[in-house]
């Protein structure tokens, strides 16, 4: 393993750690995925989980932005800055060709979260959440080696739903921080002032019918997120599905506390969770292996898809085709080591995350 492959390999073990206090349900469901895709998947992670906790902080200005969009540069440029997760994605990107707009578009979204931006409409939250999701969906996506615009757009989708799951389980916390991430037309035809709620914000019987709402919008892009697993790898099936499975999870716990998201957050169970992701597996052969028609991507994601069709699918950023070519080999050998070290059992390691 020579000096940079090792360098990788700690970065790694600073971003496992980040996703393992900082992200319960990605972290279970990415221990299912194969080392080659884990790997990237987990520094893609760490990534946006630490932009988005600087972005999302109390104090966060329009130079914070400013400031990610430079380790973006950074990154893109070859010479990230002394952060594992900055120095982890530079060799992500590379790698696996992915178009500057999409991490660039992630930022955009948490510079609307600065702004304290609301949405008028639904179609406007949508286009909010393709942001802060749709991107991490579609970059995901490259990670797996698929790059068609059909399986990209499901994959957006998935992200979109899983966002308005969030937003829907958030409501209360959100509100606490003075934001409001439920289409505004909603709540005024419910008879809910969105500025007089946010300065007294109660569950009541008006703020249940916008949350069922947005989980049955939700629930839509979840079932036609699906269509998109049975385009991916036959070995990162079982982990999309389960992310899928306990995302909409979410909800379903969301509705057993009668929608009551203002005063209680949801939390899907450890054992649920386990429960889910055997679920998932079983389901990759019976639900997710039948291609079925793929339908128009929602034009909320349209520019992500856009970014990568554009992108040519071998681009070195300042390498050669030796040292890509010698990173792919590296990034096997590593694999095949952690493979000849591991003694888990698969029920161990559905079940260590969730402990």
């Amino acid at each position: 393993m020579n000096r940079s492959s090792k360098r990788f390999d700690e970065d790694l073990n600073e971003c496992v750690e980040t996703m393992r206090d900082g992200s319960k349900s990605f972290f279970a469901a990415s221990r299912v995925l194969p080392s080659r895709v884990r790997d990237p998947a987990t520094a893609l992670y760490a990534f946006c989980r630490i932009t988005d906790d600087i972005a999302d902080a109390a104090d966060a200005t329009e130079q914070s932005i400013i400031t990610l969009q430079e380790r973006l540069d950074a990154i893109y440029l070859g010479q990230p800055i002394d952060e594992a997760a900055d120095r982890a994605l530079a060799e992500v990107v590379r790698a696996f060709d992915i178009p500057k707009e999409l991490p660039l578009a992630l930022i955009e979204g948490y510079a609307w979260d600065t702004q304290y931006r609301t949405y008028e409409t639904f179609d406007e939250l949508l286009d909010y959440c393709s942001r802060v999701a749709g991107t991490v969906g579609a970059m995901m996506c490259l990670i797996m080696g698929k790059r068609e615009p059909e399986t990209v757009a499901r994959a957006c989708e998935l992200g979109l739903a899983m966002q308005l799951t969030n937003i829907a389980r958030d409501v209360g916390e959100d509100a606490m921080n003075g934001r409001i991430y439920l289409p505004i037309e909603w709540m005024r035809e419910e008879g809910l002032d969105p500025s007089k709620w946010l300065a007294n914000p109660q569950f009541n019987e008006a703020i249940s019918r916008v949350v069922a709402r947005l989980l049955k919008e939700a629930d839509k892009l979840y079932t036609q997120a699906e269509i998109g697993i049975s385009d991916l790898p036959w070995d990162c099936r079982p982990a999309i599905a389960a992310a899928r499975l306990i995302y909409a999870e979410i909800g379903r716990e969301v509705e057993r506390l009668n929608l009551d998201s203002v005063s209680v957050r949801a939390v899907v169970s450890k054992q649920r969770k386990l429960v889910l992701l055997t679920h998932a597996t079983s389901a990759i052969i019976a639900k997710f292996s039948i291609r079925r028609f793929n339908p128009q991507a929602h034009p909320s994601v349209q520019f992500l898809i856009e970014a990568v069709n554009k992108t040519p699918h071998i681009r070195h950023y300042g390498g050669t085709i030796h040292e890509r070519l010698t990173w792919v080999v590296d990034l096997l050998e590593r694999v095949e080591e952690r493979k000849r070290e591991a003694e888990m059992t698969v029920a161990d390691r559905f079940i260590q995350p969730l402990r």
